[in-house]
């Protein structure tokens, strides 16, 4: 698309879009892009939000006004909560991490828990999953985010892949939830997971690792949204390196 914006743009039509990832749009300048920090898939939001996706398209068209580009604006707003197809309770008890807990071993262990409800989700489905956007699978992901914050450094370098594992994870997270047995309401379902799991704290202090640093602050969004950041019932995430201090 961007190389389509500048062939356009020779022709005297100027031109603006929508990039879901932001570091695609920040290595090719297309002359316009409005950045949004939503699920890939859903340049607009959720479905069945005319409201919230007329705004969108709004931020898109102002960009516009800008006679010359190459302009990246970030879009301000988070896409509204949206869960999977059929929420529900959850019987799995996610325990609290002991003190000295690597991140690689927080994950794995939540991973190993709710695996099972994942393959009974995916038989249900008959195969269908919504994982697989990354190259790597979600173990995989999840043993590299957790040397990650471990070390408590995100590189720049990892920026696309972290978007795709982290759509995987949430993926798989929910796909899991919804093979449980009970009935909850799509936010309760996102609350589940930003408030009782490993996976949810770790995107938090994944989130704080990059906001705390002006050069990557703008890539914060594409970890968690701010609902999940700013919820009063939530502790701050522990950000503290297994086995030393801050």
């Amino acid at each position: 698309m961007s190389a389509i914006s500048y062939y356009l743009e020779r022709e005297g039509i100027m031109t603006t879009g929508i990039s879901l990832v932001r570091e695609n749009s920040v290595s090719m300048q297309p002359p316009r892009a409005l950045w949004v920090p939503f699920p890939l898939g859903r340049p607009l939001g959720v479905p069945n939000d005319p409201a919230f996706q007329h705004r969108v398209i709004s931020a898109a068209l102002d960009l516009l006004a800008q006679a010359t580009g190459p302009v990246l604006v970030g879009y301000p707003e988070d896409a509204p909560v949206v869960g999977a197809d059929a929420a529900t309770a959850c019987p799995v008890t996610f325990a609290k991490p002991n003190a000295g807990d690597t991140w690689r071993g927080r994950l794995d262990q939540e991973l190993t828990q709710l695996t099972p409800w994942h393959d009974l989700s995916r038989k249900r489905r008959g195969g269908r999953t919504l994982t697989g956007l990354s190259e790597y699978s979600v173990a995989e992901n999840f043993n590299k985010l957790g040397e990650m914050l471990d070390t408590g450094q995100v590189p720049n370098s990892e920026f696309r892949w972290l978007k795709y594992a982290i759509e995987d994870a949430k993926a798989f997270y929910f796909e899991a939830f919804t093979a449980q047995p009970g009935a909850y309401a799509h936010d309760e379902l996102d609350k589940m997971l930003w408030q009782d799991t490993q996976l949810g704290s770790a995107l938090r202090t994944c989130y704080q690792i990059l906001y705390s640093n002006p050069q990557t602050r703008a890539f914060a969004g594409i970890v968690a949204p701010r609902h999940a950041i700013e919820a009063p019932s939530l502790e701050p995430p522990d950000t503290t390196p297994p086995g030393g201090s801050t």
